[in-house]
């Protein structure tokens, strides 16, 4: 099964039966796919982030007012893979590894199959920012006939332009800066690398 749905209730968003959801789903799933958590379904203008200090996804604030991204909205799924961590003593951000997931919207709180076909890298404020672009591995769940960055590349030139463009401006008040695009290999590599568990 690649797609699940965490349960949780929307206003604060609290997971129903987790005493820890960080590290708690692995890299990997009971599939041995690499696996990735909502927290901002596509279409979506909210910041919403997960909390692992009380195990909720929650909207996030600016001067007690809810962040409401100041330009187009989210152009696809954004999560993170769990049980990751770019921690800032080698050049990370603090975070986990980002992802975004180009698909149909899926609900704040789904769990879901993804398989990486490339990786965005910028540098966002001094700190590296490394975004995963994955498919979904379910087939049904698949906007997109792509197999590798080159596939992407060729048949979707486009899709790179508008996600490039859009982290570049959605942000405002950061300096961001395009560094590079990245195949299926480094992406795959990135994820290795801030693996929180090595063995998985």
């Amino acid at each position: 099964m690649t797609l699940k749905l965490i349960p949780y209730l929307f206003s604060a968003i609290l997971y129903a039966d987790s005493s820890d959801l960080i590290n708690s789903n692995g890299v990997l799933s009971e599939n041995k796919n690499i696996q990735m958590i909502v927290e901002i379904p596509a279409g979506t203008n909210k910041k919403i982030e997960y909390n692992s200090n009380n195990n909720t996804f929650e909207v996030n604030k600016i001067n007690q007012k809810d962040r409401i991204i100041d330009f187009l909205p989210y152009p696809a799924n954004y999560g993170f893979i769990d049980s990751t961590l770019m921690n800032k003593e080698n050049g990370g951000d603090g975070d986990a590894l980002d992802v975004l997931l180009i698909s149909e919207a899926l609900r704040t709180g789904t769990v879901v199959d993804i398989f990486p076909i490339g990786m965005l890298v910028m540098n966002d404020n001094n700190e590296n920012d490394t975004k995963i672009i994955a498919i979904p591995v379910e087939k049904k769940l698949q906007i997109i006939s792509v197999d590798s960055f080159k596939e992407l590349k060729n048949n979707y030139p486009a899709i790179l332009k508008i996600i490039q463009l859009w982290f570049l401006n959605y942000k405002e008040g950061n300096v961001i800066h395009f560094i590079r695009w990245d195949d299926e290999v480094s992406a795959k590599e990135e994820i290795d690398k801030w693996k929180v568990y090595k063995n998985q």
